[in-house]
């Protein structure tokens, strides 16, 4: 072993041999320059780590190379490691943990995989899947997950401003990810960048149909059913496989039951197409949802639902069967979302989303004065709040009440006013 003190001619004159070797500084205990047989100079810190004693191995660190840091820059990283293992820090373990740290990405994958998959509802997970293969990744990805900071994930959220509604759930999801993260020991405990950061203001779309529209989109989806929609055709273009004589399409009566149910239950989509027989029991008028955006979930059925569903024919085990070749009865449907934009233009509804559907189930509800407490247990909101959204709507009975109040007062001193 050789002793110096270590300084930039010691550095210089260190020449390589057939074999490795280490010149340990003379200031600081540890502190050394290993100079290896290619003529590569590393700096380098031993210890004992623990208590330290003679009966406790050594361990080394590396931490840079001669042309990375001076000698005085090394010995000042030296010192620092030395304080470091006198208050029981181990920085081979330290360094050695901060290798084998997930990047992003696995760890984004492990949180799909073991946490939403098996445990939030199947459209949940599509739209976690897209927030982070989409938005998060491509940026973040090849990050180590315990490295990002909150500076980036703000950056990238300001990326997407003009899409506030997604880059508020972008910061949620990863909310989520590092929550889960940490409690598996993938990152350090209650370490999460996405905590705390300022959500862009949202405006709520929410639209409600009236009764006048309600009618209408009764009436169009009625004639979906039986008479037919009017097809679009291009007659500038020519084709074999259009047959000249049609020039409506008939949707057939799953299709329209979806439609159906989706007006009469104030359910989600994807609890409507993902709905199996097994799931319905028509005695007691309920669907029982093993799976919804807010967990386990039981509907109770109108008898107009009811009617909708016992009139139905069963093809295999969803209740909205596919038309896809081949998955008939075996896969759910994907979407609605043709039939749906020709029902509408044909209604001459606009700006109508499925989804308004639901918000139009709660507004009717809210408008018979039903109660916010029994909209919210029907359309199954996890939190009071939601239910809010409708109780502007809640006011009808009072309005009554006052045109009733109204009424008889200006009776008795009619003729007066």
């Amino acid at each position: 072993m050789t002793l110096a003190k270590i300084s930039k001619r010691t550095v210089d004159a260190a020449q390589p041999l057939p074999k490795r070797y280490t010149i340990f500084d003379t200031e600081v205990r540890g502190f050394g320059l290993r100079v290896f047989p290619s003529g590569k100079k590393s700096w380098v810190f031993e210890y004992r780590a623990g208590e330290g004693g003679r009966g406790v191995h050594k361990k080394r660190v590396t931490f840079g190379t001669s042309t990375d840091f001076t000698p005085s820059q090394a010995r000042k990283h030296a010192e620092l490691l030395r304080l470091k293992t006198r208050t029981g820090g181990d920085p081979q373990a330290e360094k050695s943990e901060c290798r084998a740290a997930p990047m992003l990405s696995e760890v984004a994958k492990i949180f799909l995989d073991e946490q939403v998959k098996p445990k939030l509802a199947a459209n949940t997970f599509v739209q976690y899947e897209f927030i982070l293969n989409r938005i998060v990744l491509p940026k973040l990805g090849n990050i180590k997950a315990k490295d990002v900071s909150r500076a980036e994930i703000t950056k990238l959220q300001l990326a997407w401003a003009k899409k506030p509604y997604q880059a508020n759930r972008m910061c949620a999801v990863l909310s989520s990810m590092y929550g889960f993260a940490g409690k598996y020991g993938l990152v350090p405990e209650n370490f999460n960048p996405a905590h705390g950061i300022a959500r862009f203001k949202e405006t709520a779309s929410q639209r409600y149909l009236s009764g006048d529209e309600l009618q209408k989109l009764g009436i169009a989806i009625r004639e979906a059913e039986t008479t037919g929609l009017p097809m679009e055709i291009d007659s500038t273009k020519k084709s074999k496989h259009v047959r000249k004589t049609k020039t409506t399409t008939v949707y057939g009566e799953h299709v329209i039951a979806a439609f159906r149910l989706l007006l009469f239950t104030g359910a989600r989509l994807r609890e409507i197409l993902g709905l199996k027989w097994e799931y319905v029991d028509l005695e007691r008028g309920l669907l029982f949802l093993p799976k919804s955006k807010t967990g386990q979930k039981t509907i109770i059925l109108n008898t107009v639902a009811i009617d909708i569903l016992a009139k139905l024919t069963r093809i295999g085990i969803y209740v909205i069967a596919s038309d896809s070749a081949g998955t008939i009865g075996e896969k759910p449907r994907t979407d609605l979302k043709k039939p749906w934009a020709k029902i509408l233009k044909h209604s001459g509804l606009e700006n109508v989303r499925l989804h308004d559907l639901r918000h139009s189930f709660g507004a009717t509800g809210a408008g018979e004065g039903l109660g916010l407490p029994i909209i919210g247990k029907l359309m199954g909101h996890s939190h009071a709040a939601t239910t809010q959204r409708y109780a502007h709507l809640a006011d009808a009975p009072l309005r009554n009440a006052s045109n009733t109040i109204g009424e008889n007062i200006a009776a008795a001193i009619a003729g007066h006013l």
